[in-house]
């Protein structure tokens, strides 16, 4: 049975994340930095520190950019501005892949060096592997299948997955896998809607969906995209509940008037020699 989350400054545990199979659908955001988890903390249950930190915040083209030290700095952020959430920091591409033993050693320096609640890593029946030794080194894990970010160059781009029904096949193998091997929850990403939903009805873990399904236990977005901070292309999947660009950008360009025009800094914003008051 579904249990629910502490709505106190309670972290908020991947095994307490579990719990919450079929019930009141789990919030999720990425974040990266200190002040933006401070913002989202109180609103959400998980906060996921992606790779997508290369792209979104560092430029690269895919998030086969990030490095375990990038995750660990972000990671770090993350865990000082928030309180309440569960913290999950992303395996960056190249840190897990090759045995069990490299696996954990990246899981265990992530958790070690930024106080995290849990791992996240891709892959399904070629991670078993993985997936267990690090769960048996008392980390929690992660799942992520159907489209993998980190597979963008051997797949050939970003490809919906699950639309043959030998892909179906596969999809369902890989999340049965996540789940046996010990995964505490398992994101789905960009699938066909029934397929994620049939997924997420056969696993007792819960399934977090990102271009997948409204039937999945809960959803993640990538905070840049959600209030409108992306300056390249808009995943289709994502809904913009703000426009940040047009807000950044207006303000910029007051900012720029009035320094040209000599206005700011005005009498407000600068220091007299005679009130110590002031000084703030």
């Amino acid at each position: 049975m579904a249990t629910e989350l502490p709505t106190t400054d309670i972290r908020i545990s991947a095994e307490a994340i579990r719990h919450c199979k079929g019930g009141t659908p789990i919030v999720c955001l990425t974040a990266y930095t200190y002040p933006i988890a401070r913002l989202l903390d109180r609103h959400v249950d998980l906060l996921l520190v992606g790779d997508s930190v290369a792209m979104v915040l560092h430029g690269h083209k895919t998030t086969l950019g990030a490095s375990l030290e990038m995750m660990i700095a972000h990671g770090q952020a993350v865990m000082r501005g928030s309180a309440r959430a569960c913290v999950v920091v992303d395996l960056p591409a190249g840190t897990y892949e090759a045995t069990a033993a490299q696996a954990v050693t990246s899981a265990r320096r992530v958790v070690d060096e930024t106080g995290c609640q849990a791992v996240k890593l891709e892959g399904g029946l070629d991670m078993i592997s993985q997936i267990e030794a690090i769960v048996a080194a008392g980390i929690p894990v992660m799942g992520h299948i159907g489209l993998q970010p980190q597979s963008v160059e051997k797949d050939g781009g970003y490809k919906i997955k699950g639309r043959t029904e030998e892909a179906v096949a596969a999809l369902l193998r890989d999340a049965l896998a996540v789940e046996n091997a010990g995964a505490f929850s398992v994101v789905i990403e960009g699938t066909v809607e029934r397929v994620a939903a049939d997924i997420s009805r056969r696993l007792a873990i819960p399934t977090i969906g990102i271009g997948a399904s409204g039937e999945c236990d809960g959803q993640i977005l990538v905070i840049d995209d959600m209030v409108g901070l992306t300056v390249d292309r808009v995943p289709k999947f994502v809904k913009e509940y703000a426009d940040l660009r047009s807000v950044i950008s207006h303000a910029a360009e007051t900012y720029a008037a009035e320094v040209r025009g000599r206005t700011f800094p005005g009498p407000g914003h600068v220091f007299s020699a005679t009130n110590s008051r002031d000084d703030t």
